[in-house]
């Protein structure tokens, strides 16, 4: 088993966040995997997620719903880093589950990122009838830089375009439950007021996520945006705390007090924005422990027991 990287210097580390739930075994007789299934396309690359059915959900209690599990570390993605282990305890419960991944760092940036989410949220609700499972009971997870993307889909996510010629961008990509590991959820105020980190301070090393372009329509090129002012409105927009509002879903997060890569008052001022909208969250702490920890993965239970309570249909 991979154990918790001690260097916050390496550029992957969040990719290997994953490792902690290798130990986990899973029954494949019980479960079918489907694979590389494209959920969308861009620059000619596909985007694709794996998706997980229980055989058996008769009587469970994610019998019909839905768990999306964002493949990301780092807002580094790919196929490889899908640990099914990682979701044995949505599978068991009887959850469809569906494995995203993204376009990934170094090539792709945070906002981009945030799009493909949108996407793929979109694509499984119009799949829905397929997949067998109620499109308004979808929840998300994911830990450090998957549990930021689940938060943008929980606070930020809109309703489709009724006008859009691809049907999949007419439904909505919002979700009903979170749960989440260490997220980052401010980028301007990163640890503490004030503090930006849009590849600065703390997440120097993960420079290529927040390496914002735009296409330069004259000569058909993209180039680097490098005014602050603009850098800090990307920085807001991609910070979940901006977009809290009272028709968020009920939101967890589990963090630990002594993580300096991605500090606990990240989690902090997620959680009082979400509170000061009347949503209901809460965050459980884990004394002395840092970005990750050796039992992390029994802290899954609590994910499915918070999905339980909030997808399960009534």
């Amino acid at each position: 088993m991979h154990r918790c990287f001690t260097s916050l210097r390496t550029a992957f580390f969040f990719a290997n966040v994953f490792a902690f739930f290798a130990t986990v075994v899973i029954a494949d007789e019980g479960v079918t995997r489907i694979e590389d299934v494209v959920y969308g396309r861009k620059y000619g690359t596909a985007l694709t997620m794996d998706v997980f059915q229980p055989k058996s959900v008769e009587g469970k209690s994610g019998a019909g719903a839905a768990v999306v599990f964002c493949v990301s570390g780092g807002w580094f993605s790919s196929h490889e880093a899908i640990n099914q282990g990682f979701l044995e305890e949505y599978l068991k419960r009887g959850y469809t589950v569906f494995a995203v991944v993204h376009g990934s760092q170094p090539k792709f940036t945070i906002p981009e990122v945030v799009e493909d989410m949108h996407r793929a949220i979109r694509f499984i609700r119009s799949r829905a009838k397929q997949y067998q499972i109620d499109p308004n009971r979808i929840g998300i997870c994911g830990g450090s830089a998957g549990g930021h993307l689940s938060l943008m889909q929980g606070t930020a996510g809109t309703l489709g375009d009724p006008k859009a010629k691809d049907p999949i961008d007419r439904e909505s990509s919002r979700v009903q439950a979170v749960a989440c590991f260490f997220p980052p959820t401010d980028f301007l105020n990163y640890g503490k007021t004030g503090e930006i980190a849009l590849g600065r301070g703390v997440l120097k090393n993960f420079r290529a996520p927040f390496d914002f372009h735009e296409l330069n329509t004259t000569n058909n090129s993209f180039v680097p945006i490098t005014e602050e002012s603009r850098l800090l409105e990307i920085g807001r927009k991609i910070s979940p705390v901006t977009h809290a509002s009272n028709d968020d879903p009920p939101t967890l997060i589990i963090h630990g007090d002594a993580d300096t890569l991605v500090p606990i008052q990240q989690a902090e001022i997620m959680i009082e924005k979400l509170k000061e909208a009347n949503v209901p969250c809460e965050l459980v702490v884990r004394k002395g422990q840092g970005h990750g920890w050796l039992e992390l993965g029994k802290d899954l239970t609590l994910f499915a027991d918070w999905f339980d309570r909030y997808l399960a249909k009534p």
